[in-house]
């Protein structure tokens, strides 16, 4: 044996993880799921399982030897790659071999796993890395890839994560849409060939398809049946999943930065790590997948995940750009009344030479327009103080309109082509985050409002545009780095925010639903999912972000659209969510208001099964006239369920809806609730008690056949 390979034998040994020298096998574990790789005779790493966890450690020995780990360009592969490098040389080509892997425990249920790799004839390593997550069955995978070449090498394609899965038959479920219009569900079969998911906005980068996705295998995905793998990839930029289906009916999933105008130049011994994609893979169907990424995401991955979120009444719909210091005061006494959290003043309050009353100009320019609000930001936080209520404030510090006095002071801050016509979204251009000069006065919007105003407890901050005029004079000769850099400029920016704010609260907002990542979830408490306040409309918004996103993260307004709907039932759509209200409530008779007030106070009864409870899917508002959904806390002694008749037929069966997550054995009261005053409730069973058997077998009848008719419903442990 030489010396390499003794060392090697050596290192194994030590770490304690291979079952022999030649050929280790690495596992990837959660609580429910394996992911087990093992190196081959040529030194090459290979997928060998994915799937159901494997407990018994002889049954390892019999898995095949499976598909490369993370294929590269220019080998013998003839299908997408994982990585594409081109060397010093000019070689477009790359081998990787096993070097090493160790394991550590980063907290209790969490482990990390890193698998070295590098090219034998080339200085380049990769490290795949690999996050699990026990209790939640998540794992995180990401990439680092640097190298030792004497000049820089250029990454043409650098996925995050590349898994295998040989079944009979895959169905992909995308989340696709257009502004008020986010995360339409639509699934379908595979076959050979590639199907791409991808976007290519820049900044508000999910505008027209979200970065996540459903893959079922052997069959349709189904609520609460059958094996699917959810996976996100957390990146608030350009994303793209490939699912390619190979000769062999194989199926590769890569998921990556988009490649597209972003070859990236590495100089040596840099790291160039690539974002984190989250996966689960669940076999009792998407449900249990959702509640997967929702505990997660409350416990890891989102700002403040463990903490409640506030109410709120917001002034755009009753006011829109028209309003001064009176009329928003007034609206703070509505906010009172109402007995929300919060009141947030949206756009509208900024700029002087051009004020901001529309949306052509005064975007980028955060000093207050005088005539608006004679006495500052600071009156109002007084006055909301005054309330017994917090205050909180729009921005979009990432933006700017041409006519504008940042425009015209550092136009060289804004992303535009030279020689070229300026091309606008909403009127406005985006600022160069790749710029730290831009960065710091991106942040620097935050933190002089934040030390003028320390009372200010809540942002909103939006992203309306995509990145147009495509060209950064501050990286002039390495203009493929934009997509990328931008991003990376963009999370500085909020590292800084949180260092320094690290108990500000803030939604992320993208004209809607234009932003809705994991990554950007680090910073933020919530997002908004949609500018479409539609109670129906948001039926099925909110149906497909639930997929992945738990609800404490999804804000839900009641407002004036569709008003066929009663007050009743737009609200009740909202308290699935994160509750505000964005409505004149002086519109409104004495009933209503009576009921917004009673139900704001409900939903404040109701927020540690809404917020922090299990989601269960009832009844889907895709095929069907109705639509059901409820939420069980922890300890199963209390659930709400959420029930909607949309527009059934005329003599339609109506059948009972089956209860889940529920304790078979304990007795539940059923009751209605939040009723409009003066109401009775018509639900059969109506405070009365049954086992939770009884209500996950048999059901209750939620449905009443009545159009745009919506039910919430508090189960009881007695």
């Amino acid at each position: 044996m030489n010396l390499k390979a003794t060392l090697l034998a050596g290192l194994l040994c030590f770490t304690g993880i291979a079952h022999a020298i030649e050929k280790p096998v690495i596992k990837i574990e959660t609580g429910n799921t394996s992911l087990i790789y093992r190196v081959s005779d040529d030194g090459r790493l290979y997928q060998s399982y994915l799937g159901k966890r494997l407990n018994h450690e002889a049954d390892i020995t019999h898995l095949p030897q499976g598909t490369e780990a993370y294929i590269t360009h220019g080998m013998e592969d003839y299908f997408e790659p994982a990585l594409h490098i081109v060397h010093n040389d000019g070689n477009p080509s790359t081998l990787l071999k096993y070097v090493s892997h160790d394991s550590q425990k980063l907290s209790e249920g969490v482990n990390e796993t890193v698998i070295t790799l590098a090219d034998d004839q080339y200085p380049v390593t990769v490290k795949l890395h690999y996050v699990t997550y026990a209790d939640e069955n998540i794992i995180k995978t990401f990439t680092e890839i640097s190298h030792r070449e004497k000049k820089p090498v250029i990454l043409h394609k650098y996925a995050s994560s590349l898994l295998h899965l040989n079944h009979a038959k895959y169905f992909l479920t995308e989340f696709s849409g257009d502004w008020a219009h986010e995360a339409n569900v639509v699934e379908r079969e595979l076959a050979f060939g590639k199907k791409v998911i991808d976007t290519k906005l820049g900044a508000r980068a999910n505008m027209f398809v979200s970065p996540f996705f459903q893959l079922a295998v052997d069959r349709p995905s189904e609520e609460n049946a059958g094996e699917v793998l959810v996976g996100t990839l957390g990146w608030t930029g350009n994303f793209r999943f490939t699912f390619e289906v190979d000769n062999k009916n194989q199926l590769r999933i890569i998921s990556s930065i988009n490649p597209y105008a972003s070859e990236y130049s590495l100089p040596s011994e840099e790291i160039f790590r690539t974002p984190d994609f989250y996966f689960t893979y669940s076999i009792k169907g998407k449900g249990q997948a959702s509640r997967n990424f929702h505990d997660w995401a409350r416990r890891y991955q989102v700002k403040d995940g463990n903490q409640t979120r506030m109410t709120l009444l917001n002034n755009w719909e009753a006011t829109y750009f028209d309003f001064d210091e009176d009329k928003l005061i007034g609206l703070m006494d509505e906010a009172k009344k109402l007995g929300v959290d919060m009141f947030l003043l949206d756009d509208g309050w900024f700029a002087n030479k051009y004020p901001r009353s529309s949306d052509h100009q005064g975007l980028g320019d955060w000093t207050e327009t005088a005539d608006k609000l004679p006495n500052g930001i600071g009156r109002l936080t007084a006055e909301a103080k005054k309330h017994g209520i917090k205050f909180g404030i729009w921005i979009e510090p990432e933006m700017v309109n041409p006519k504008s006095e940042l425009y015209e002071k550092h136009k060289d801050w804004v992303i535009h082509l030279p020689n070229r016509e300026e091309y606008y979204f909403r009127n406005q251009m985006v600022l160069d985050l790749s710029n730290p000069d831009v960065q710091d006065h991106v942040f620097g919007v935050v933190n002089q409002l934040m030390t003028k105003y320390p009372d200010l407890a809540f942002f909103k901050w939006d992203c309306n545009s995509p990145i147009t005029n495509i060209y950064s004079t501050y990286l002039k000769g390495k203009q493929t780095h934009l997509y990328v850099d931008y991003v990376k400029g963009l999370y500085k920016v909020l590292e800084r925010v949180k260092a320094k704010y690290p108990t500000l609260p803030m939604m992320l907002c993208a004209g809607g639903g234009g932003r809705s990542d994991y990554e950007a979830l680090k910073y933020f408490t919530e997002f908004w999912p949609s500018d479409n306040t539609d109670p129906l409309e948001r039926l099925f918004i909110q149906w497909g972000f639930s997929q992945v996103f738990p609800n404490k993260t999804l804000c839900a307004h009641v407002t004036t659209w569709n008003k066929d709907t009663s007050i009743k039932f737009r609200t009740d759509v909202a308290m699935m969510c994160k509750l505000g209200f964005d409505i004149k409530m002086s519109d409104l008779n004495e009933n209503e208001q009576k009921y917004c007030r009673q139900a704001v106070s409900e939903y404040n009864r109701l927020k540690p099964a809404i917020l922090e409870g299990d989601l269960y899917r009832l009844v889907s508002p895709y095929g069907s006239n109705h639509t059901s959904s409820m939420y069980v806390n922890k300890g199963k002694s209390q659930a709400v369920v959420f029930a909607f008749d949309v527009y059934p037929r005329y003599g339609e069966q109506l059948l009972p809806v089956r209860l889940q997550g529920l304790d078979a054995n304990r007795t539940y009261r059923v009751k209605e609730i939040n009723l409009m005053p003066g109401a009775s409730s018509s639900v059969n069973g109506n405070e009365q008690t049954f086992s939770g058997e009884y209500l996950m077998n048999v059901g209750l009848d939620l449905f009443t056949g009545q159009k745009l008719n919506s039910r919430i419903i508090e189960i009881i442990a007695q």
